[in-house]
């Protein structure tokens, strides 16, 4: 990759910007020629034959190739052409997913594609977004997206949806305050983002970065930044590889000496040692795998969950760590009614939109009559009335601010028609919400008299209600401010009803009647406990990281039961930046940590770092344009299809269509079930291969002949190898597999026990095999080309027939995971009835140099293949712990 542009720094440049008249055209000019377009810089994309070429990088493709080779000279095009397109197939599998990877830097780009207004020459004029330039002056609007990074000179009643780069669930509201220093996104008030939104409001901003020099611009530089290793999946098929060299190297290599030293024909030694070879690196070994991952990939799709890496299944059930988002993933993203305080009463309530009335809410600590009250009526109409918000049953798409939104859905469930309402209470005036007056206030006209509903801050609210004593005020302060602290956010309302018509200051005119509290919550999702428990129950840590504030990450959790009742341990991205990760405290209270608040994009990356060198396999989850990052930087990204930015999606490896957490669970669970069926079938392939090469060197080393071909060797390796090895890598069955700890990432694919079971399985087959080669030519008296017959189709029988070594656990023999795959059942089938064909087609039965062969023949073949099962199964019955593959 080439270096990453340096950006151009501006210096200060905006100050010198008149506000009202904004740039000239020339200054506008010459500072887009100084500091360049406002435009994200791409880095010069690597070419794509690179991309090509590299696919055919790697050790096992040598071994592939050179065996397609060696196979073409000794006149087997059949299995020259099967490497080669197993070659290809894997080749282009990791062309398309890298060329994919490359897409994040273009989504963000799409971003940039909306105009935007600005002052010049004292005029408004709308411009592509590109030629917004340091000192610029924006002027922003409800609905619009901001062009640049910009601090605010004017506003009006204005929010802005920042989520995308805060992963704040509520619009952020703006003022003129000065931000303290480094402070969050989240808390820099006073300055609007590139490719945010405007909700309410308007204003005028003064452009301070363009470009790579926007919070944007730094978070494109951090998702090309952060690179992709190798998959764990990877990196041990990569290593097995180099094992299967030097066994290979060794067995021909030994093999060659013996025959030499005995003076055998060296052409005969040669073909037979490169056969050995062939044989002993098992072709099928990758497209198995990558088969195995596949099938993978179309059950997960099943359950909503595509996956863009085929590695990344595998890689998933790997997983002990989980960082995940909150807003969408842990709640359900809306905002709604959680908490109520009135009349000296305390409610918490949760509402069920799919029901009606009363039913619609559900009462969760508090006294249910409270419900029916003339005060709940009161407060529920009042907060109905101040609103702008409107509700759309028939398409489900609600309008405005989502506080609003949840204040007519509270009101609804209490049996407001809210049609009803506004035609009874004629709105006349409206005093907008602003940072100033920290109030809303609505004057209606109803019936005879006049009716006038406030909410907003307690604060302000209770300030113009009248009350018996300071002492009851303070009691309702104190209220709201544990109601902040469990993580809600609080407003207050007041109401009061006159004959007489207010004038234009309608709110302190008069005291008004206090009502009480409303506290909001983004409730959580309901099954998120469940899965969170199935993620416990398996050994894998879950960690909230989130950009909200800490207080309600912390409710969240507790909600969720992601931490206990008791925990108030939450780091926040200011206690990160003074974190000495040598330090041994601070990397146990950061292990310890299971929720991080008001944490930006390159924190979460120093996060995950951590946790990969701690030796854990990584998955994050997210949604916005700062998750990017992090989701490229893990080991596995996932980002949420629902509510998820295109940034997220092309950055990560995995898209859950729903956003549910459980959707993750059951990806882990695949991902289990993958590994542990790739484990098995290169067990399986690598016994049988050892078996083969087995039964020729002992033969040699015993000068008893040569009991196989190499033609023959070569065909059994891809018919009787190759199929029931995709059975294998399809089976779904293991219910154990989710209360077990993930498996240790350190370790290899395969274990010293795994090898050990290989040894035992191969010496197994290829005593039965030999033996039976050896009765048939010494006390049988057939010739050597008979004892090949034999051998051939015995060697095929025990190898098909090994299949069903290969159930885990103590399972009953007739009853397993195994013998439940109907994919095994069609294999064996087809293999039974190409080995067939190998002695009835006349073509087959001579390129394989096969001899026709009598029922003593058929009685020995069927002995030694059925022989080497019946020993096995003895011996696991025997050792069950030892024998059996572990998950």
């Amino acid at each position: 990759m080439s270096k990453q542009p340096e950006p151009k720094v501006s210096k200060g440049r905006e100050n010198d910007t008149d506000p009202e008249k904004g740039l000239s055209k020339e200054e506008a000019e010459a500072r887009t020629a100084q500091f360049g377009l406002n435009e994200l810089e791409l880095v010069k994309p690597e070419n794509i034959w690179l991309i090509v070429l590299r696919q055919f990088n790697s050790v096992i493709v040598y071994i592939l190739a050179a065996a397609g080779i060696v196979s073409f000279i000794l006149g087997d095009e059949l299995e020259s052409f099967t490497i080669i397109a197993v070659i290809l197939i894997n080749a282009i599998t990791g062309f398309t997913l890298e060329y994919n990877a490359r897409q994040s830097m273009e989504a963000l780009r799409k971003l940039d594609v909306t105009p935007a207004r600005v002052i010049r020459d004292g005029q408004i004029q709308e411009i592509p977004s590109e030629q917004v330039t340091i000192g610029d002056i924006l002027v922003l609007e409800a609905g619009d997206l901001v062009a640049a990074d910009a601090s605010i000179i004017e506003r009006n009643q204005l929010r802005v949806d920042e989520s995308a780069l805060t992963g704040e669930s509520l619009p952020s509201e703006k003022s003129l305050d000065p931000s303290y220093e480094n402070a969050p996104l989240g808390d820099q008030h006073n300055n609007l983002f590139k490719g945010t939104a405007i909700t309410d409001g308007n204003a005028k901003a003064i452009v301070t970065g363009i470009g790579q020099l926007t919070e944007l611009g730094k978070i494109a530089t951090m998702v090309h930044q952060a690179k992709r290793t190798a998959t764990p999946l990877e990196g041990k098929l990569n290593s097995l590889t180099k094992v299967l060299i030097w066994v290979t190297l060794g067995m021909a290599l030994a093999f060659l000496v013996v025959g030499l030293l005995r003076g055998q024909e060296i052409k005969q030694l040669i073909e037979t040692a490169v056969a050995l070879a062939i044989a002993a690196i098992p072709e099928g070994m990758s497209i198995v795998a990558t088969v195995a991952l596949a099938y993978g990939m179309l059950r997960l799709a099943e359950k909503k969950v595509i996956v863009k890496r085929l590695s990344a299944v595998e890689t998933l059930g790997g997983t002990n760590v989980i960082f995940t988002d909150k807003t969408g993933t842990l709640t359900q993203n809306k905002i709604e009614v959680h908490a109520l305080h009135f009349s000296g009463n305390d409610l918490t309530i949760r509402l069920h939109p799919q029901k009606k009335g009363l039913e619609a809410m559900e009462v969760i600590t508090g006294d249910q009559k409270l419900i029916k009250s003339k005060e709940m009526q009161m407060l529920s109409m009042t907060g109905a009335l101040a609103n702008n918000a409107q509700l759309d049953g028939k398409n489900k798409k609600n309008l405005g601010d989502p506080v609003e939104v949840a204040l007519l859905l509270f009101a609804t469930a209490c049996g407001i028609d809210i049609n009803k309402l506004n035609n009874d209470y004629k709105r006349k005036a409206e005093k907008a919400f602003s940072s100033d007056t920290r109030i809303m206030a609505t004057l209606h006209h109803a019936g005879s008299g006049y009716f006038i509903s406030v909410k907003g801050a307690i604060e302000e609210v209770s300030a113009l209600c009248s009350w018996e004593n300071e002492e009851q005020r303070n009691k309702e302060l104190e209220v709201s401010e544990v109601m902040a602290a469990d993580g809600l956010r609080t407003l207050a309302f007041a109401y009061r009803q006159t004959n007489k018509k207010p004038g234009n200051n309608f709110t302190s005119e008069e005291k008004l009647t206090y009502l009480g509290l409303i506290g909001f919550l983004d409730p959580p999702r309901k099954e998120v406990t469940k899965s969170l428990n199935a993620c416990h129950h398996a050994g894998i840590k879950i960690i909230m990281v989130t950009g909200d504030h800490p207080a309600t990450s912390l409710k969240i959790a507790k909600e969720v039961k992601l931490v206990g009742e008791d925990e108030v341990l939450v780091l926040t991205g200011k206690d990160l930046e003074s974190f000495d990760f040598n330090s041994e405290t601070d990397r146990k209270k950061m292990m310890d940590c299971k929720v991080f608040a008001r944490v930006n994009p390159a924190q979460k990356l120093d996060m995950i770092d951590f946790y990969q060198k701690q030796g854990d396999i990584v998955a994050m989850t997210g949604d916005g344009v700062n998750d990017a990052p992090a989701l490229k930087k893990s080991d596995i990204g996932i980002a949420m299809g629902l509510r998820g930015t295109a940034v997220a999606a092309e950055a990560a490896d995995m898209v859950l269509k729903d956003d549910s957490f459980a959707s993750i669970v059951h990806a882990i669970e695949q991902g289990r079930v993958i590994f542990e069926n790739i484990r098995k079938f290169i067990v399986f392939l690598l016994s049988c291969n050892m078996s083969e090469i087995f039964v020729v060197t002992f033969a040699g080393f015993l000068n008893v002949g040569n009991p196989l071909l190499p033609l023959q060797i070569l065909f059994i390796n891809i018919i009787t190898d190759i199929f029931p090895a995709l059975a294998l890598g399809v089976g779904k069955d293991n219910e154990k597999l989710m209360k077990s700890a993930p498996r240790d990432p350190k370790k290899s694919l395969l274990e010293a026990a795994d090898w050990k079971r290989i040894l035992f399985y191969a010496m197994v087959m290829t005593a039965s095999v030999l033996g039976c080669y050896w009765y048939a030519t010494t006390g049988l008296g057939m010739n050597t080309a008979e004892g090949n017959t034999i051998t051939f189709y015995a060697l095929s029988l025990a190898q098909l027939l090994h299949v069903f070594n290969l159930h885990t656990g103590k399972r009953r023999f007739f009853n397993n995971e195994i013998t439940r795959n109907k994919f095994i059942w069609m294999a064996l089938i087809l293999c039974i009835a190409i080995m067939l064909a190998t002695y009835f087609i006349p073509l087959l039965r001579q390129v394989l140099s096969l001899q026709p062969m009598g029922i003593a023949s058929l009685e020995l073949i069927l002995g030694a293949g059925i022989a080497p099962i019946i020993v096995i199964q003895a011996v696991r019955l025997l050792f069950p712990a030892y024998w059996e593959i572990k998950n």
